[in-house]
């Protein structure tokens, strides 16, 4: 049978007492790390959902920007490529204006050479047609 006598209070007394030195000394300064342990860990994995965020946010603004730069790009290529086209027609037309000339030209002097070749042929004729009827008469 359970005798309560003087030792049952002496021991209820000693684990009271310990109870409350432990609770001072361990369980309160345990749990208190315990939270701060849980805080910190919600505090990075809550960062750590906003950097996750703010990831997904930056890659779309990148991928805007690199469509509006694109964009820009091929405008600026169809520019260039635009005002090349316009520089080579303009190009061209001016050597075809500038052969006209130079071919015209030319053909005006081929024609003034022409006409001083007949006139000074025909100028020459008589001589030549009088030096081959000599050559031929005194055969």
């Amino acid at each position: 049978m359970l005798e309560l006598n003087n030792w049952f209070f002496v021991q209820l007394a000693n684990f009271l007492i310990l109870l409350f030195l432990l609770n001072i000394i361990l369980f309160k300064p345990m749990l208190a790390l315990f939270k701060e342990r849980d805080s910190r860990t919600r505090g990075a994995l809550e960062a750590s959902k906003a950097l996750y965020a703010d990831k997904d946010e930056a890659l779309i603004q990148y991928e805007v920007m690199l469509v509006e730069a694109r964009s820009k790009a091929q405008s600026a290529y169809e520019e260039m490529r635009n005002a090349g086209v316009d520089a080579h027609k303009e190009m061209l037309e001016s050597a075809y204006a500038e052969s006209a000339k130079i071919s015209s030209a030319a053909g005006a002097e081929l024609d003034a050479a022409v006409r001083d070749a007949r006139a000074s042929l025909s100028k020459d004729i008589e001589k030549f047609s009088t030096q081959i009827m000599n050559k031929l008469v005194g055969a």
